[in-house]
């Protein structure tokens, strides 16, 4: 089936530090009992499998006598980021333009835990993040999103992957969209947003890994960097853009 341009938009969030102002993971660590993690379990950590370390993290708080609803009130109780809850609102009140998704490395019930808290998990046709749920002993357990063969990528998640199979997706249903729309803060934001053209736009937290690395890209290798880049401080940045975007 030949695609037709579709007059949406498709823009995509990251989770941590981009919807919400802290990193669910580090924050889900408050559930412990003593609000820390011993040594033994910091010290486990390997760079690139993070997942398997937050495996053994929600085991420990299981462990410890952690009940899943005190963890979804850890999730619950996240801070949006500055401006996101306008953002949002927006966005709920003009819906129509937009294809909305969410690619994260934390997890589904997290996730899901804050976004129902703070009414705005219907605005996402899809999320995309490591598949979590309470087992049979009551603990919340954690498995990896997929593999995938991206050198720069952790283990368990590949977001150009993700996203080029969502186009992919859309691509066989007959849809491309007029413009592709990224917000996102992490080292892993990087790799799925070299996807984007000159068309699209990329809004990287400024001082963040994201908007720092592709600040590297560019020195090293000016118009390396296809997309057209919107760094952010609050969220007032891309709602600012957004409404421009609608009355142009």
């Amino acid at each position: 089936m030949a695609a037709s341009t579709s007059q949406k938009y498709l823009l995509i969030f990251d989770f941590d530090e981009t919807i919400v102002n802290e990193n669910s993971d580090d924050s889900v660590i408050h559930a412990a009992p003593t609000q820390e993690l011993p040594e033994w379990l910091r010290q486990s950590f390997q760079n690139g499998f993070y997942n398997q370390y937050m495996q053994q993290v929600f085991e420990y708080l299981g462990d410890c006598g952690v009940q899943i609803e005190d963890i979804k009130a850890v999730y619950e109780a996240l801070p949006l980021s500055p401006w996101m809850q306008q953002l949002l609102h927006f966005l709920s009140l003009n819906i129509e333009p937009f294809e909305i998704i969410l690619i994260s490395d934390a997890n589904t019930f997290g996730i899901e835990s804050t976004l129902r808290a703070s009414g705005y998990t219907s605005l996402f046709c899809k999320i995309f993040s490591n598949p979590s749920c309470c087992d049979k002993r009551g603990y919340l357990a954690l498995a990896p999103y997929h593999s995938h063969s991206c050198l720069q990528c952790p283990a368990n998640m590949c977001k150009r992957k993700i996203l080029s199979e969502y186009l992919a997706e859309r691509t066989q249903e007959g849809i491309s969209f007029q413009k592709l729309l990224y917000v996102g803060d992490g080292a892993n934001d990087v790799c799925p947003s070299v996807l984007l053209s000159a068309m699209d736009i990329v809004f990287p937290r400024k001082t963040y890994p994201m908007h720092q690395m592709i600040q590297e890209m560019e020195a090293k290798q000016p118009g390396s960097f296809q997309a057209q880049i919107v760094p952010w401080d609050t969220a007032e940045v891309i709602l600012q853009y957004l409404q421009s975007l609608l009355k142009s």
